[in-house]
């Protein structure tokens, strides 16, 4: 991967962004896709969209939501403990014993997940998983009225942590869902922009905000791009670590590049092309089935207004949702120049219809 590419790549990675609170995602990705878009510009709900070639046909949104999951203050006890709430979806296990950093009208403030300590448990409490609602945040403050000082409540926070390199192309990361992804469609651009003359369609690439708390940022960018042809890149199951059943989510490996979709929710026609594209410009890919919704912005990009030819791309991922997402970098190389490819293909007169 390019210098330039993988800077951007680990700045985006490092931006705290729950849902609803995308700023200092949104600035990096604005900052990045300046250099080669037409135009971009932020809706009222926070979508960033980068725009190259307005004029042309077909009209195509590629869309990476820039949000990720995270926690909410939601009350501050007496002894200046934390209780919160997640944004998104956690697995409460997960949250036991980290790091968190608070974005605060003070600036970025620290502060730990707490439990019961195991040696003060009752051995039947010991076997259970922790609620929710046992967990706090400790800040070190001591007592309410010094937190309150420093904290309120609605304020979010995601878990502090480093992206780290692994071996090879590998990298553990927080918020890989779905920066990625976002990462992705601004590639994608920055990779056309290079044979703009070459390029019919309209490319519209927008890092969506408020995935994780229901396709919100995707189902009214949508809306008003009124695209013909619309994919949502994100991340996909991994299946290659211990305890991972590909005969229930399908089979997809680290390295052997990204996953496309074919379904219900997925047009045929747009399907069909990514695949050939693939074959043709020799760009590895994984197949996958699913008979249903994706629980992706592709969800909502489908149904927008009288229907959009949908697809979509998803990067490997393993250990999803947790603070230690692990990915391996060729495979978004790879989906940035199969989603740069298919932009390129497309031409006016193109029907998608099945």
């Amino acid at each position: 991967m390019r210098k330039e590419s993988y800077d951007f790549l680990i700045e985006l990675l490092k931006a705290p962004s729950p849902s609803g609170f995308e700023a200092p995602a949104r600035k990096i990705y604005r900052e990045y896709v300046s250099k080669f878009a037409d135009e971009v510009r932020t809706d009222v709900m926070g979508n960033t969209i980068a725009v190259l070639n307005a004029g042309g046909s077909p009209r195509t949104l590629y869309a990476g939501h820039i949000d990720e999951i995270g926690v909410m203050v939601s009350h501050i006890t007496e002894q200046g403990y934390l209780k919160f709430r997640t944004i998104g979806g956690w697995d409460p296990i997960i949250l036991v014993g980290q790091r968190v950093v608070l974005q605060t009208q003070k600036g970025a403030i620290y502060g730990v997940i707490g439990r019961t300590p195991i040696h003060l448990l009752d051995p039947q409490e010991r076997e259970k998983a922790p609620k929710l609602e046992q967990l706090f945040i400790d800040i070190g403050a001591k007592d309410g009225k010094a937190a309150k000082k420093i904290v309120e409540v609605g304020d979010v926070g995601v878990i502090a942590s480093e992206p780290l390199k692994l071996q090879g192309n590998r990298l553990v990361v927080r918020g890989a869902d779905d920066r990625l992804g976002a990462f992705v469609v601004a590639e994608a651009m920055r990779i056309a922009a290079e044979k703009k003359k070459e390029l019919k369609a309209a490319l519209f690439s927008v890092a969506t905000v408020q995935e994780e708390v229901g396709l919100r940022g995707a189902k009214t960018v949508a809306f008003g791009l009124d695209p013909a042809v619309g994919i949502a890149v994100d991340v996909g199951f991994a299946t290659d670590h211990p305890g991972a059943d590909p005969a229930k989510t399908g089979e997809a490996k680290l390295g052997l590049g990204p996953i496309v979709a074919k379904g219900a929710n997925i047009n045929p026609k747009v399907n069909e092309l990514l695949v050939s594209i693939a074959k043709k410009k020799r760009i590895k890919i994984q197949k996958e089935g699913i008979p249903g919704a994706t629980g992706t912005d592709a969800n909502v990009i489908q149904m927008t207004r009288a229907g959009v030819a949908t697809g979509l791309v998803s990067i490997p991922l393993r250990y999803m949702h947790s603070p230690v997402e692990v990915l391996d970098t060729s495979d978004l190389e790879g989906s940035a120049n199969l989603l740069a490819e298919f932009a390129l293909s497309l031409k006016p007169d193109m029907d998608f219809t099945p």
